[in-house]
């Protein structure tokens, strides 16, 4: 078998695939990101990730299962406590979290809000937990009059900053949410601070895409610390480089839409560059998930499978992509909050093995695992490879 010296990880940010064991704990019973985004459109047409077995791993409206998936397939619990961005990724990495991350559903502490008011110079809005688009639609008209940035909350560890584009620029935004990222160590140890610009006018508001996420510094060594040490290079495409606190990668895109980290995908894998292509596309979750929005997530998800056949083509023979997600977003639930999911797993290569059911993986770590293992990593961190069942 030609030897595996490249991969590229694709994160299909929020594309849960029905919910986990403990989901009830998380307030999530019967959430299904997938399944359900498929019955509220009347089915989803995904071929091309069909093909790789899609539709093998669960009964989805609109997928059938293939015959001889063209790819490996399986999914993956998550074994942290949370269902969030950086708990997903941290593991798919090989850290496990536990405990969770303090969350706030009643909003921050005041002595914690006024500090931050201190350092910033102004006074700030909201302060509880709340949709982003939501809380711009009640404050925005008068964040705009006052010029207060919006703090906001939601089920995550996060501590997130609303500001209008022309009230707030955007560099100060950022050094607003430098600010806070600094003040939210522990105790209040904030997984990430978000920044949530957004442009328009009273009953118009529109987030941009220059969001940008701080995040805590990763509570141990990484599989993208441990390919950095072997002499060998990590690609971040999206907010990967955000997630991980900039540690670990050695050259970072920070592409906004999907469309736009498509592209650059693309171009990475043709570049022939990294070892490790490490993708977050975001729009899932980011547009359509917390929105309630299951027409527009059906949508992204078939904008992807309609590029997957591009980046299929660009894979060279030593190359193995991997397709997964970090949590669910179920766009049909109550809730426009994450989901505590399994997520799908998707493995292919030209000279991997074809058509093999992967089960049911314990950890997200098995990823980090099974890379390891493809790059002749020592590593002692968790997870199981599944490298020997392809190939």
């Amino acid at each position: 078998m030609t030897a595996i010296t490249r991969a590229i990880l694709i994160v299909l940010d929020s594309v849960g695939i029905g919910e986990l064991p403990d989901a009830a704990e998380y307030g999530d019973a019967g959430s299904a990101t997938l399944q359900h985004t498929a019955e509220a459109v009347g089915g989803l047409s995904l071929p091309n990730m069909g093909r790789l077995g899609l539709g093998n791993i669960a009964s989805i409206m609109g997928i059938p299962p293939a015959d001889s998936p063209d790819g490996c397939h399986g999914k993956m619990a998550t074994l942290s406590k949370g269902k969030d961005t950086t708990t997903g990724h941290w593991e798919m990495m090989g850290i496990i979290t536990d405990p969770a991350f303090p969350t706030y559903p009643n909003g921050f502490p005041s002595d914690l809000i006024e500090e931050f008011e201190r350092r910033i110079g102004r006074k700030t809005l909201g302060n509880k937990a709340a949709s982003g688009t939501e809380i711009i639609k009640e404050l925005g008209a008068e964040h705009m009059r006052a010029g207060f940035p919006i703090v906001y909350t939601s089920a995550d560890s996060v501590f997130q900053i609303a500001a209008h584009e022309s009230i707030i620029p955007i560099d100060e935004q950022y050094g607003i949410c430098e600010i806070a990222r600094k003040m939210l160590v522990a105790p209040n140890n904030v997984e990430r601070v978000i920044a949530r610009p957004f442009v328009g006018e009273p009953g118009a508001f529109t987030r941009t895409d220059r969001r940008r996420d701080f995040s805590l510094e990763p509570t141990g060594v990484t599989l993208l610390d441990l390919i950095i040490q072997s002499g060998r290079e990590v690609i971040g495409i999206g907010k990967i480089e955000d997630i991980f606190a900039h540690r670990g990668i050695t050259r970072s895109n920070h592409t906004g839409a999907n469309r736009d980290g498509i592209e650059a995908t693309i171009s990475a894998i043709q570049s022939g560059q990294g070892t490790l292509i490490f993708v977050n596309l975001v729009d899932f979750d980011m547009l359509h998930g917390h929105r309630n929005d299951a027409g527009g997530y059906a949508a992204a998800l078939e904008e992807f499978d309609a590029a997957l056949p591009r980046i299929l083509s660009a894979l060279g023979d030593n190359d193995l992509l991997i397709i997964t997600a970090d949590h669910g977003c179920d766009p049909t639930d109550a809730s426009t909050d994450h989901s505590r999911e399994y997520v799908p797993l998707l493995v292919y290569g030209r000279h991997a093995a074809h058509g093999i059911d992967l089960g049911i993986r314990h950890s997200l770590c098995d990823i980090a695992a099974t890379l390891a293992d493809v790059f002749a990593i020592d590593y002692t961190l968790g997870g199981e490879s599944f490298g020997t069942e392809i190939g």
